[in-house]
């Protein structure tokens, strides 16, 4: 039996016009200044706030939902009839979020994703509560039979779930060492600098307030240096807090048919991944990751919008836990990662060395032409990157490799960011072997395995040419193998 169109909660009239005041402070606070906090300003400020709420109420009483047969269908008619329709087949995805202001109210964010809107959510339920959200996840991933009437009890079975990882807290230590938050305080710093530029007149402050302050700190450069100092310290416990809040509780379940991922302490999300568009994982880590021993990893997900965060399988965990978790959840990779030739290696110590001893030869010419100790610091500092270049470029060789077991190939590559890729063979759509002109000139090449999901390739840098080809016919010899022999012929 058909359900009736459903409405978001009514619950969520509490919290749109609460969202839309940031949008709508500047112009109340420009109208009391103007106004001079007098009964017409308060006045019309007040009619202001009343506009929100009745723009709210209008927007929930003309949106509704529905599921009707094999599709979803979603309509609002505020000014003129707008219906959206969403074959569920199409559905990759469905995130589950809960904000704080919606965790109050009991309500949550449901966010439907195709794979089709460039990274953007297909559809999203802004208000909907716990209850509903489960059982729609439900539906939309065919995990279910068709919804019961609202009024029946909540009898019906649970979907079936299996735990794969619980992160213990204790490893949201590492979250400094990935660098994703580190540059929080500056970005605070900057947003508040912001913020005061835009409210500025309406404070009482001119532009030339703001000069005469920069000024005073250009003239007082030790209070200017000792704040760096300070936001660089709070760089590690900013970073780390914020990776903190974002992970807290992260776990990873399996649940009919679908990989699970939760996280979240202040806006709790839910991450809904069809196992059967899995296609594999990445790996990734950094210097100091690697320093420590831990990686992250993503899922590799056919139509995934946004798989940096959507496809989130594990935040920075030791190693040998991901390559444990990806494994049993996706599938392991069981063969050794096959080094590249020895020119790779001297491509990449060109590369980390050879921009720096240039840019030591024209400061040692300043230098000699016009001394001064600025000149001395900025050559030293080159000198060091110069020494330095010469590990970071081993480094990037030694990250070099790709290989295949039978079933899954996989390529790795980078330093600063390290990632490797594990992709099943059945996900490659085709190859691409791509030369530069300097490439060409050292005999390599880079093998691009074309793949239906993710980042839609990845690539095997600086291959030996004969090693690329052979590798492309390794995978699938049905479409290489032929030509390999044509040629050998």
């Amino acid at each position: 039996m058909r359900r009736a169109p459903q409405r978001l909660s009514p619950k969520v009239l509490l919290i749109d016009p609460v969202r839309m005041l940031p949008s709508l402070l500047l112009p109340l606070v420009g109208v009391l200044f103007v106004g001079g906090f007098s009964a017409r300003s308060y006045a019309y400020a007040a009619v202001g706030v009343l506009a929100t709420v009745v723009f709210a109420t209008v927007r929930w009483a003309t949106y509704t939902y529905e599921i009707v047969g094999d599709r979803l269908e979603t309509k609002r008619s505020l000014i003129s009839r707008s219906v959206r329709t969403i074959p569920l087949e199409r559905i990759r995805g469905v995130d589950i979020s809960t904000p704080p202001l919606h965790r109050l109210l009991g309500l949550t964010i449901l966010k439907i994703d195709t794979g089709a809107s460039g990274g953007e959510e297909e559809a999203k339920l802004a208000g909907v509560t716990r209850h509903e959200a489960e059982r729609l996840r439900a539906v939309l991933l065919r995990s279910a039979p068709e919804p019961a009437p609202a009024h029946a009890p909540d009898t019906a079975a649970r979907p079936k779930e299996q735990p794969i990882i619980r992160v213990p807290r204790r490893w949201l230590l590492y979250g400094p060492l990935s660098g994703a938050y580190l540059l929080t305080p500056f970005a605070f710093i900057g947003g508040a600098i912001g913020l005061a530029f835009q409210w500025g007149d309406n404070l009482g402050l001119s532009q030339d307030d703001a000069l005469s302050a920069g000024e005073w700190l250009w003239a007082h450069p030790y209070l200017l240096l000792a704040v760096a100092a300070l936001l660089v310290l709070a760089m590690p416990f900013a970073g780390g807090l914020m990776y903190a809040i974002f992970n807290w509780g992260f776990v990873l379940k399996r649940r009919d048919g679908y990989l699970v991922a939760e996280r979240g302490l202040i806006n709790r999300r839910s991450v809904s991944l069809e196992s059967q568009r899995v296609r594999g994982y990445e790996i990734v880590d950094g210097l100091a990751e690697r320093w420590a021993g831990v990686v992250r990893a993503w899922a590799i997900v056919t139509g995934l919008g946004d798989s940096e965060t959507r496809g989130q399988l594990l935040p920075d965990v030791p190693r040998r836990v991901a390559f444990q978790v990806t494994g049993d959840a996706i599938g392991p990779y069981d063969a050794p990662l096959r080094p590249h030739p020895p020119v790779a290696r001297r491509r990449r110590l060109f590369r980390s060395v050879f921009p720096w001893l240039v840019l030591s030869a024209v400061l040692a010419a300043a230098l000699w032409a016009t001394g001064g100790f600025f000149w001395w610091v900025l050559l030293v500092l080159t000198v060091l990157m110069t020494v330095a270049g010469v590990p970071l470029g081993l480094d990037r060789y030694a990250s070099l490799g790709h290989g295949y077991d039978g079933r899954r190939l996989s390529v790795r590559s980078g330093s600063l960011r390290r990632a490797q890729a594990v992709i099943e063979r059945r996900a490659v759509v085709g190859w691409r072997l791509r030369q530069t002109w300097f490439q060409r000139q050292a005999g390599v090449l880079t093998l691009t395995a074309g793949v239906g999901a993710g980042k839609g390739g990845y690539s095997a840098i600086d291959v030996a040419e004969t090693q690329g080809a052979r590798f492309a016919a390794e995978v699938t010899p049905e479409w290489l193998a032929p030509f390999l022999e044509r040629d050998g012929a």
